[in-house]
């Protein structure tokens, strides 16, 4: 019985057992510009801070946090981001990823709750060049609209542990954009 359960779980733990794509790490810290596009409202920019840990050779945990000031006093936008993420190793440079986070906005007096689900692919272009593309959807609570997006990245490395990362997320309504240095270890 304890050899039959053995196997099972082993044959369970295969699909796990990849690891990251060479050259990609789910290990880093970046910070630096964001800004907001919005369709019917003034632009909004200001700072941004975010990160991810791996927790297993396919599971990583992954945050952000960003605080924007509207154009014409028209308020601040502060943005929190939780999550987990899974990535499978599709060949030595490109990963499947798909991600699931809890989403919070604040807007001055307005707090909205939420949750997103992506999926794409992250790869290792060149020792010095990643990509990244993941079309996903969000929802959140009080009675706002449920939307598709998509989000494109590159990270220009400048050696193993420092590089620029830049992001534009697309959604109906509204275009963000995210450039700042990473480190990754």
């Amino acid at each position: 019985m304890k050899r039959s359960l053995l196997a099972l779980t082993l044959l369970a733990a295969l699909p796990f057992a990849a690891s990251a794509a060479d050259g990609v790490s789910y290990n880093y810290i970046e910070g630096g510009y964001v800004a907001t596009s919005p369709d019917n409202l003034p632009d909004a920019d200001g700072w941004s801070v975010g990160g991810s840990g791996a927790i297993a050779p396919n599971f990583h945990l992954f945050g952000n946090y960003s605080s924007q000031e509207f154009d014409d006093n028209f308020g601040d936008l502060d943005r929190w981001r939780l999550g987990v993420g899974y990535n499978h190793e599709i060949n030595s440079s490109i990963d499947l990823l798909t991600r699931v986070a809890y989403e919070k906005q604040e807007f001055d007096s307005i707090d909205l709750d939420g949750w997103s689900v992506e999926a794409g692919v992250r790869a290792s272009l060149t020792p010095n060049l990643e990509g990244y593309a993941l079309a996903g959807y969000e929802d959140y609570d009080q009675g706002v609209d449920g939307e598709f997006y998509g989000r494109v990245g590159a990270q220009v490395k400048f050696n193993q542990t420092w590089g620029v990362n830049g992001e534009v997320k697309f959604v109906d309504g509204y275009t963000e954009y995210f450039v700042g240095p990473r480190i990754s270890f």
